[in-house]
């Protein structure tokens, strides 16, 4: 191997080991134990003490202090109630109980397809304690393809599903990786999310989906050059957490965004506690 292919193969390498650190946080995602709706009167909902609800813009909770829940931010107990308020597709870390410490489970207040919902984030989840690394195929430098973008006048939202099927979601298209892939005699186009520092990021099907991926992944590039060329590695291709979670409400692709193709490369599906 040369000294480039070693060192492409280091960094990638590097990039695993930071992607399973950072599946493997605290709370992260790894951990989720349910999704919930509120509704509007006070209810109590599963995995939770206290009684929730929200009325469209406002979500309310009432918990007396022998529950035992705390505000994440502050740690101060919660007795009586509390409100918070959040925009369309907002989070909120809220509140946490159980464990030795109070902090074992944590409940996300989250606002999706503009309707207040809890997520449970449980340290002790079997997925999260038997986690290990997520499989993943061998490195393949023929899967490192140079591609050029094409950027719209103006970037496009575009209506698509989610995991969840109650939650639509919108994926903003700033435009289009165009590319060829071996063995193939014609070129791709994806449409591309635009992320921090003029980051791409396309959201893609394969052929290798549900029986060695999992039903979509994600890829993320560099900012591309003053030319539009960009390397588009998918290597790097890994998984949203609706691949280790039921309770995620990840995006799917765009229409067309899919290949005729096995992507042999980057994230396969998770093996998952039982």
């Amino acid at each position: 191997m040369s000294t480039a292919a070693d060192a492409q193969l280091e960094r990638w390498l590097r990039f695993r080991k930071g992607r399973n650190t950072a599946l493997a946080a605290d709370h992260g995602w790894l951990t989720l134990t349910s999704f919930q709706w509120l509704e509007s009167e006070p209810a109590a909902v599963d995995l939770v003490p206290g009684l929730w609800s929200a009325d469209g813009t406002t979500a309310t909770l009432t918990a007396a202090a022998s529950d035992g829940l705390t505000l994440v931010e502050t740690g101060e107990p919660v007795d009586g109630t509390i409100t918070a308020v959040l925009a369309n597709e907002e989070s909120l870390m809220w509140v946490q109980f159980g464990g030795v410490d109070g902090k074992q489970v944590v409940v996300e207040l989250a606002v999706r397809a503009d309707r207040y919902a809890v997520r449970t984030r449980d340290s002790k989840s079997p997925v999260f304690t038997a986690f290990d690394g997520v499989p993943t195929f061998d490195y393949r430098p023929d899967l490192v393809v140079e591609a050029r973008f094409e950027a719209f006048p103006e970037p496009e939202d575009v209506p698509i599903a989610t995991a969840n099927p109650l939650v639509d979601g919108v994926h903003r298209s700033v435009g289009e990786l165009v590319f060829r892939l071996p063995g193939k005699d014609h070129e791709y186009r994806l449409h591309a999310e635009e992320e921090k520092l003029g980051a791409l990021t396309v959201t893609f099907h394969d052929e290798t989906n549900g029986e060695l991926t999992d039903e979509w992944r994600k890829v993320s590039t560099a900012r591309p050059r003053p030319d539009g060329s960009v390397v588009l590695d998918f290597n790097r291709a890994i998984n949203y957490p609706s691949a280790f979670t039921p309770y995620g409400t990840c995006p799917m692709p765009v229409k067309n965004n899919s290949l005729d193709a096995r992507i042999e490369a980057g994230e396969k599906q998770p093996a998952l506690a039982d």
